[in-house]
């Protein structure tokens, strides 16, 4: 039963549209970083260690606010809180584009992070609610392509403007395109009224859930190993490569597009084979970050591997999202709050954990730290979480 006014089949497809661009966007700002840390140091006279807290406190920032914000604003009516989530993150835009020193740049970012924060945890349950009866999974799955397509289009589109016209008109162009999307939604979206009581009240059994509490922490462990290596791309390709800053843009773009090749397995093999998938995906996800620095030295051994570090890396996020939603069905706003904190939590570490290898060991050995936390979440899975990946439904329920 929806618990809005009822507005016509293709308005309803076109918020949902837009719902998903403005996932684009906000994808898009939380990586594009990566692309541009050389740049950001350079301006501030900075090394890539230390402009790599730019990532790590933007991340870590969203994980500590994502569920108080989230209870903050429960009762808010949506449309309206989603306007304000927007001018939020316009404004911090605007500061970070005309950031005089790296601490206004910071403040900037964390402006952003706070809009983050809220945003993914109503943007799911609103195109739920705003789909057609019977096109739930299909409304869902319009809001994981467009994050998806940040990593594909999104990252390396605002590298190569940064590294072209300077990284601060990266910002702003971000800013100006989310005021376009913001201006859609206010002519799109109907009123909708706060649903989220019920998740309140089921938030303690929530958390408690031994199925969920093994997909944060095996979330949190990967895509810390991830992102010791994603993190720092651009000047590992740089260094050790010798790559030009347009063949990584190039490499960055291969990621991205063979996420869709992720996604296509995921929904081929993720319900057949639910252990297998997760097994395999962990193996060549730890397989490419061992093999980074043996990679980075011949061009198209590079472009393989970051086709399958996409792939694999597509498929982690989606089985673990769909999980979440499987053993949460009752709070799935909350579950993807905790969710979004977790995977930010190791965003944030895999930064930092990145930037002290820089300092304490070299560049070179980012890949080997990253498949280290990967080889772990493995070894937990197949000893210790298994048995929760397969019951965890029935532990839900």
């Amino acid at each position: 039963m929806h618990l809005y006014p009822i507005i016509d089949r293709s308005r309803a497809w076109s918020a949902i549209l837009c719902l998903a661009f403005a996932a684009f966007v906000f994808n898009t700002t939380e990586f594009v970083p990566v692309g541009l840390l050389p740049n950001i140091a350079a301006s501030f006279d900075m090394s890539v260690a230390k402009t790599g807290l730019l990532i790590t406190i933007y991340a870590w920032a969203v994980s500590l606010l994502s569920l108080p914000l989230t209870i903050l604003t429960a009762k808010f009516e949506r449309k309206k809180l989603l306007i304000f989530l927007f001018v939020l993150f316009i404004s911090s835009h605007i500061l970070a584009g005309f950031a005089w020193d790296f601490i206004s740049l910071m403040i900037g970012r964390i402006g952003i992070a706070c809009a983050h924060a809220v945003f993914w945890a109503i943007t799911t349950p609103l195109a739920v609610r705003l789909a057609p009866n019977g096109k739930r999974a299909k409304a869902m799955g319009f809001i994981v392509a467009g994050s998806s397509m940040a990593i594909v289009l999104g990252v390396p589109i605002g590298t190569m403007i940064g590294q072209l016209v300077g990284w601060r008109i990266t910002f702003l162009c971000i800013g100006a395109v989310a005021f376009a999307v913001m201006l859609a939604l206010i002519y799109l979206l109907p009123t909708l009224p706060s649903s989220n009581t019920q998740s309140l009240r089921n938030m303690p059994s929530l958390l408690r859930r031994p199925a969920l509490l093994h997909i944060f922490m095996l979330t949190a462990i990967v895509i810390t190993g991830h992102f010791t290596a994603y993190t720092y791309i651009t000047p590992f390709m740089h260094r050790i490569g010798g790559f030009d800053e347009q063949f990584v843009v190039f490499l960055l773009l291969c990621i991205g597009l063979s996420g869709i090749f992720g996604s296509v397995l995921f929904a081929k093999y993720s319900d057949k084979y639910p252990i297998a998938s997760f097994i395999y995906t962990l193996i060549l996800l730890a397989l490419c970050l061992v093999l980074f620095y043996v990679s980075a030295l011949h061009a198209y051994s590079a472009v393989l591997l970051c086709l399958v570090w996409g792939t694999v890396i597509t498929m982690f996020g989606m089985l673990m999202q769909s999980k979440v939603l499987e053993v949460a069905p009752d709070g799935t706003d909350i579950a993807m709050s905790v969710y979004s904190g977790i995977y930010n939590i190791g965003i944030g570490g895999g930064a930092l954990v990145g930037s002290q290898v820089l300092v304490h060991l070299t560049i070179g050995e980012i890949g080997y730290i990253g498949a280290l936390f990967v080889t772990v979440a493995l070894v937990i899975f197949v000893i210790w979480s298994r048995h929760f990946w397969i019951s965890g439904q029935k532990n839900a329920q």
